[in-house]
């Protein structure tokens, strides 16, 4: 069956889904195409309140670009319209607003490992694996794509994921700061779902305001938007969600955050 993505919704969880199971959940230029309109929808629906991203079955991930495709879409002519259209999605998840959690087991592989870096936290199961491997089929690896290796792990790390090409697992991973934790690949879904129930609770324009600052303090090459991050931080201020903050806090209950 040809890979798919596809969105699942539970409450205030919004799932975005890699379904190619087939191929261990590579990603094919039809799914690269497909991943911008996936990640559009969940941020525009007001009812979801974190995104998490997630490969299908029990295998993998996602295990890297489906290298089946690239005889004829990654060469001659074809070529720069396929790296557009792994840009487009790989911008089009980091552009999502909402907090997004990358739930990873099994391979976790050149482009999927590339999609994990445009979450804003990471959790492992046991049997995840970790690579990074142009080296090893002579691509030239995007630039953007090594700017979120290093500023998620840093330069030094980077050197060695790319120039070695070697697969790490999930203890290392989680020691180099690849993810927050590693848990037993029966518990990851629940362990991830807790944090996230945990941060769909809280008041939605204040984290979109902290994402936007970290976002805009994390740019390489310019310096941060203060005029768009100090209008988010004052749209907090002026909000109805704020008020509720306060007014929670003075009468000892749990705040109804509704993100206006």
């Amino acid at each position: 069956m040809a890979g798919r993505i596809r969105i699942e919704r539970e409450g205030p969880l919004g799932y975005l889904i890699f379904d190619h199971q087939a191929r261990r959940n590579a990603i094919t230029r039809a799914m690269w195409e497909a991943i911008p309109e996936a990640a559009a929808e969940l941020d525009g629906d007001r009812d979801i309140r974190v995104v998490l991203l997630r490969g299908a079955g029990e295998e993998a991930f996602v295990s890297g670009a489906d290298i089946s495709e690239f005889e004829e879409s990654r060469v001659g002519p074809e070529a720069p319209r396929y790296e557009q259209a792994t840009e487009r999605a790989f911008e089009a998840l980091k552009a999502i607003q909402k907090p997004v959690l990358a739930a990873i087991h099994g391979f976790c592989i050149g482009g999927g490992a590339a999609i994990s870096l445009c979450a804003d936290l990471r959790y492992a199961a046991e049997d995840a694996v970790f690579a990074i491997p142009p080296a090893r089929l002579g691509l030239g690896y995007g630039k953007r794509n090594i700017e979120d290796l290093v500023r998620e792990l840093g330069h030094a790390t980077a050197r060695e994921i790319l120039f070695t090409a070697r697969r790490f697992d999930a203890r290392e991973a989680l020691s180099l700061g690849w993810v927050r934790a590693v848990h037993p690949k029966t518990e990851l879904d629940a362990a991830v779902r807790t944090v996230a129930h945990q941060i769909a609770e809280n008041a939605p324009l204040t984290i979109a305001a902290a994402k936007l600052t970290l976002r805009e303090l994390g740019k390489h090459g310019a310096p941060p938007d203060d005029a768009r991050i100090a209008s988010a931080i004052q749209r907090c201020f002026e909000s109805a969600d704020y008020a509720e903050g306060v007014r929670a806090f003075l009468e000892k209950r749990r705040p109804r955050f509704r993100g206006v």
